[in-house]
């Protein structure tokens, strides 16, 4: 299995990494050797991976860094670098190839103070590998001054080093960053192709994937999640029940609560899983005994970590609600679709005698007005308002339709 498998519905860009890693062999190869690079060379920098949630970019970034890392003997004979099971290709997979740097926003931007290492870092030279490879998870959130950071380090690379920077769109991106960049954009995967993805490597049954895949139009990762994590499942249900439950002042105020705190209880739970080992493991670093006192003057280096995890809980709270948000517009998109006849699939299967019920209750200009109050809702939480007060917004604009 390549690591290029990981790529569900993206075979042309696919073809496309799998040709540059081939001509960055012959970058490397007439380094060592002194002689003239390749005229023709489909490797570059820098890249810039776009495309919808779920279509991938993360993992098309990793699956290209991983290929660069490649060791397997069979490149040598012309196989395709990417094998999936060398150690160069495993541990830039999994996150610990010396040489593979990720930076991904722990709140709600990539600060510079997160950016100055791994900046550093790119103007070395691999210690392992063939490359030293920097991958920004989320570049759209990179502020004023990490993106200048960037900008730097992108306009003038050490001789060895690849920047992978994974955005929604290329608008998400500074055109001064962008401009240094070689674009690749990802479509949403078909419905089949994220099926017979969780078929073949998750196991499970092609009735239950299908109806997935058709839940999560495409997307990936929720789809995945959805198959594999029976609380995911619930949480979903929970959300799909929501348009029931607004028929009253009271009702809608509750189900925001209710929505608030599900999120709440998300970000609480990747917190005790996260926060005690993190704080343990830096205290070990510092030197500290255990359950002794740190050693003096490493207070400050604490603090940096609790404000770390505290950013990264109010993210994983505002992801889970975007997660609900996406539902919800789903649900109302399907109940479009009744309203007008259209010939589209719905994708809330499961909800099919909700969804007919709210078809016949209420006009498609009120399904419209609908939607736009959940794309008023997430808008709001981008500005940070605080999410009970966006969330209990939204549902008393559901109310009203």
């Amino acid at each position: 299995m390549t690591v290029w498998d990981d790529l569900v519905g993206q075979e042309r860009v696919s073809e496309q990494l799998a040709g540059a890693a081939r001509d960055a062999d012959a970058l490397v190869t007439a380094a060592a050797t002194d002689a003239p690079p390749p005229e023709a060379s489909r490797m570059t920098h820098a890249w810039l991976f776009t495309g919808p949630p779920g279509a991938g970019r993360n993992q098309a970034a990793r699956a290209f860094a991983a290929a660069l890392q490649c060791v397997s003997p069979d490149r040598a004979l012309g196989g395709v670098p990417g094998c999936g099971f060398c150690d160069g290709c495993h541990t830039a997979l999994i996150g610990t190839h010396a040489d593979v740097s990720s930076v991904a926003a722990v709140g709600a931007v990539i600060r510079v103070e997160d950016m100055r290492d791994t900046v550093r870092k790119s103007f070395t030279a691999p210690a392992n590998g063939r490359w030293q490879v920097i991958l920004v998870e989320d570049a759209e959130r990179l502020n004023e001054k990490s993106a200048n950071a960037v900008l730097k380090a992108v306009e003038e690379p050490a001789p060895r080093t690849v920047w992978m920077l994974c955005a929604p769109s290329l608008e998400d991106v500074l055109p001064t960053i962008r401009s240094r960049c070689r674009h690749l954009n990802l479509s949403t995967p078909s419905v089949a192709a994220v099926a017979d993805m969780l078929v073949r490597r998750e196991g499970i049954e092609p009735d239950v994937a299908a109806a997935v895949a058709r839940a999560t139009q495409g997307d990936v990762d929720r789809a995945r999640r959805l198959a594999t994590d029976p609380a995911a499942r619930a949480r979903r249900a929970s959300v799909l029940k929501l348009p029931l439950r607004v028929e009253d002042v009271g009702g809608a105020l509750k189900a925001a609560q209710e929505l608030v705190d599900a999120a709440a209880e998300d970000a609480r739970q990747l917190a005790e899983e996260m926060d005690g080992k993190e704080t343990e493991e830096l205290k070990a670093a510092l030197g500290a005994a255990q359950g002794g006192r740190l050693p003096r003057g490493t207070a400050g280096v604490m603090k940096d970590l609790e404000a770390d995890q505290k950013r990264r809980k109010t993210r994983t709270q505002r992801n889970t609600l975007d997660i609900a948000l996406s539902d919800l517009t789903s649900f109302y998109r399907d109940v479009l679709a009744l309203q007008l006849g259209s010939r589209v699939a719905i994708a809330n299967g499961d909800a099919e005698d909700v969804l007919e019920r709210m078809a016949r209750g209420s006009s498609p200009e009120s399904t419209l007005r609908r939607i736009e109050a959940i794309a008023a809702c997430s808008k709001a939480l981008d500005r940070n308002v605080a999410p009970l007060l966006a969330v209990e917004a939204m549902t008393m604009a559901l109310r009203a339709g």
